[in-house]
């Protein structure tokens, strides 16, 4: 008789490996509630250990090198994953982590501040490349959008979590709160198995079964069929493809890197790291009277429309929701963006002030059920177990170089040709990516090999 499983450690190691992603969605949402604090032009400066205000262009420098350190960490760490494996390599990310917090907390420079972003990006990195491909690996195909989905729920309730505390605590609790997170993690994540993918990948094939058998709540023999197939597909990858080289050389591990790169250009291209960066900056340019309450409305809308997503990623497909999020973001950036201008140009606005928090909480839902999560998501899907390791580290460190350049270069713009260009830019991108995703391979419910045959010409796309 078939045994019925249960899926109940997939969805507790899916989580407590997000726990994770939730100290790293408060390392990206620190800056909203904290520069405005270093930057206060006040003699007293009561929290604020610089002792000075610091200029805009540092703290455009502090906000963007927690991407710089992600965009070079993740060049390494789908090696750190494939040496040590996915577990140990995650567990191993809290140590630059805790250090990157120390030297945050500590610092009476801006430039030991810049180090400790660093090296909090450096950090993120391992979390942001490895766990897609662990959640991707344990899961059933019918839930694995879901899980996948975890990963923009879990990163939203960090950022909430920075802009709820970061204004209304002290630096320094505030920093220790946030080094917490990764210990908690640490404490909950090393008593998840291993990835039964990787495991086989090593060789280790008794212990693949046992921990794929505790993965589906099933016996060891119980699993085999699967551990046969798990087997079949590491055997045809590892045989075809091993080195950097190599995955450029297949065409179906070309096309993949090329559609994830892309997906990952356009996911930070909708503006969403300037927005959540930022966003007391935002708030307080358009004149809004609490930007610190109007950040947290954010934060908890952004919430919210993450919960939605796993509930219909499985149900409704991937690409529908990506073009529905394309242009939902679309939208209400390019308003965001004709708000600004007409403020440039002396409109009145008396009677529309209203409109960027009402637009940045619609871009935040439409962002939060496509952009946010199915990037992530297919890329924990669509790439062989022999490639997906630098696979995946391509497409991250693609993703983290566009969030540095966007993060640092945006205040250039916005001093240079006014805020709405770049808001207007986001708009354009969102339109753009529309095209795209007409022509992306829908990845819903697929294994491997129905999608590497669609990557590879076999299928028809949309099959």
């Amino acid at each position: 008789m078939t045994e019925s499983g249960s899926r109940f450690l997939q969805y507790m190691a899916a989580s407590t490996g997000n726990l994770n992603i939730i100290a790293c969605g408060a390392i990206l949402g620190w800056t909203s509630p904290i520069l405005p604090k270093l930057s206060e032009d006040n003699p007293i400066l009561p929290d604020n250990q610089l002792l000075r205000p610091i200029t805009k262009n540092e703290g455009s420098w502090i906000g963007s090198f927690v991407p710089l350190g992600i965009m070079f960490g993740s060049l390494v760490s789908g090696n750190l994953g494939e040496w040590l494996g996915r577990k140990r390599g995650l567990l191993l990310s809290t140590f630059p982590l805790l250090l990157g917090w120390i030297l945050v907390g500590t610092a009476k420079d801006v430039i030991q501040i810049y180090v400790g972003r660093f090296l909090l990006g450096i950090g993120s990195s391992v979390s942001f490349t490895l766990l897609p491909m662990y959640v991707g690996e344990i899961s059933d195909a019918s839930i694995r959008g879901a899980l996948g989905s975890l990963l923009q729920l879990f990163i939203t309730f960090g950022f909430l979590l920075s802009y709820s505390l970061g204004p209304y605590v002290s630096y320094t609790i505030f920093w220790i709160f946030c080094a917490s997170l990764h210990v908690t993690f640490y404490l909950g994540f090393m008593l998840m198995p291993e990835s039964p993918s990787f495991l086989m990948s090593k060789g280790r094939k008794t212990e693949a079964a046992e921990a794929l058998a505790k993965f589906r709540g099933k016996s060891v023999d119980g699993v085999q069929k699967e551990i046969a197939q798990m087997q079949e597909e590491i055997d045809e990858a590892y045989r075809i493809e091993t080195t950097w080289s190599d995955i450029f050389k297949n065409k179906v591990h070309r096309k993949a890197v090329i559609l994830t790169s892309i997906l990952m250009f356009f996911e930070e291209f909708t503006g969403i790291d300037v927005v959540l960066f930022y966003v007391e900056d935002i708030f307080r340019d358009a004149k809004t009277k609490n930007t610190a309450i109007s950040a947290i409305i954010i934060g908890v809308v952004q919430l919210l429309g993450s919960v939605l997503t796993p509930l219909i990623v499985d149900r409704s497909g991937r690409k529908i929701l990506l073009i529905i999020s394309s242009i939902g973001s679309g939208i209400t950036v390019g308003l965001l963006a004709l708000f600004f201008y007409l403020r440039e140009i002396k409109c009145d606005l008396t009677n529309f002030m209203w409109v960027p928090l009402t637009t940045l909480v619609i871009y935040t839902i439409a962002y939060g059920i496509g952009w946010g999560p199915l990037p992530w998501t297919i890329m924990g899907e669509i790439f062989a177990p022999g490639v997906k390791s630098k696979a995946s580290s391509i497409s991250v460190c693609v993703m983290w170089t566009c969030s540095f350049l966007l993060t640092k270069f945006f205040i250039n713009v916005e001093e240079s040709y006014g805020i709405y260009t770049g808001f207007w830019f986001f708009s354009a991108c969102c339109a753009v990516s529309v095209v795209f995703l007409v022509i992306f391979p829908e990845t819903k419910g697929k294994t491997l090999n129905e999608i590497q045959e669609k990557l590879a010409g076999r299928r028809n796309l949309d099959s």
